[in-house]
C-alpha cells in the first residue's frame, strides 16, 4: 500500500483503539518488569529511590497517552506491535537498547543495593540524576509529538507517507529521540544510587551510537529527501558534537 491509499483509507477509531489498548498493556508488562527486576534483586521494598524512579517513569508514560493519544493515536499503536519489514540489524539492537540493557541496569542496581557494592552517592546528586531521567523522558515525548513515523523499529513506513519530519526538536538535531534514550540511561544509575550500573549503562549507550548511525545511513539511503535535511541539520545525536 503506498500513501496515497493510506491518506483515502486512513486507520479509523477501531483501530485506534485497539492500537491504544495494545500499547497500554504493553505499558503495564514494562512496569512490571521494572518494578520486579529493581525490587527481585535488591530483596526488599525498602528503597526509595526505586520507588521514586518507578513513579518517575509511571508518570512519563502517563503523559506520553495524554499527550499522544489526541494527536497521533496510531502512533501508539505502531510501537506497540512487532514491526514487520524492520532492519535485521535492528531487530537486535532495539532489544538490547529497549529491553536488555535497561533490564540489566536495573538489576545490577538492586544487587548493588543490596550488597553495598558502591559508595554512597549525594542526594542532591540523585536528585540532579532524577531530573536528567525526566528531561530524558520528555524529550523523547516531544520527538514523538513531532514526529508520527516514531516507531520502535528502523523501517521504512511506505504504507504511513512517511516522509522528512524538520519540526519540533528535529529542528536541532536528527535523532532528538535517541538523545532522550541517552540522558534517561546515562543517569538511571545515579538516580538510583548505584555506581556500578553505569557498567550496563554505558555498554547500552555504545548501542545507542550504534543504532543512531545505522538508522542514519539507512534514511540517508532510503528515506527521499533526508540529504537535504541533513545538509541542514548537521547533527546526529549531541548537538555540536555529533
Amino acid at each position: 500500500m503506498n500513501s496515497k491509499s493510506f491518506e483515502e483509507n486512513p486507520p479509523n477509531k477501531t483501530d485506534h483503539r485497539r492500537g491504544v489498548t495494545r500499547w497500554v498493556i504493553t505499558s503495564i508488562i514494562f512496569f512490571i518488569l521494572i518494578a520486579g527486576s529493581l525490587f527481585i534483586s535488591a530483596g526488599t521494598f525498602e528503597w526509595w529511590q526505586a520507588w521514586v524512579y518507578i513513579f518517575t517513569a509511571a508518570a512519563i508514560q502517563v503523559l506520553d497517552y495524554v499527550v499522544l493519544v489526541p494527536i497521533s493515536p496510531d502512533l501508539l499503536g505502531e510501537r506497540s506491535r512487532y514491526q514487520k519489514g524492520a532492519k535485521a540489524w535492528d531487530q537486535i539492537l532495539s532489544r538490547l537498547m529497549a529491553t536488555i540493557g535497561p533490564l540489566s541496569i536495573w538489576i545490577v542496581a538492586g544487587l548493588d543495593f543490596r550488597y553495598s557494592w558502591s559508595f554512597d552517592i549525594p542526594v542532591w546528586l540523585e536528585v540532579i540524576a532524577f531530573e536528567f531521567v525526566i528531561l530524558g523522558g520528555l524529550l523523547a515525548l516531544w520527538a514523538m509529538a513531532a514526529n508520527r513515523f516514531f516507531i520502535g523499529m528502523v523501517r521504512i513506513q511506505d504504507e504511513r507517507g512517511h516522509q522528512v519530519v524538520n519540526t519540533g526538536p528535529y529542528r536541532y538535531i536528527r535523532h532528538p529521540g535517541y538523545l532522550g534514550s541517552l540522558s534517561f540511561i546515562l543517569f538511571t544509575p545515579f538516580a538510583l544510587g548505584s555506581v556500578w550500573a553505569l557498567v550496563p549503562a554505558l555498554l547500552t549507550i555504545i548501542v545507542i551510537f550504534l543504532r543512531t548511525y545505522l538508522e542514519d545511513r539507512t534514511l540517508m539511503n532510503e528515506l527521499q529527501g533526508y540529504q537535504e535535511y541533513a545538509e541542514e541539520v548537521h547533527h546526529r545525536l549531541v548537538p555540536r558534537i555529533w
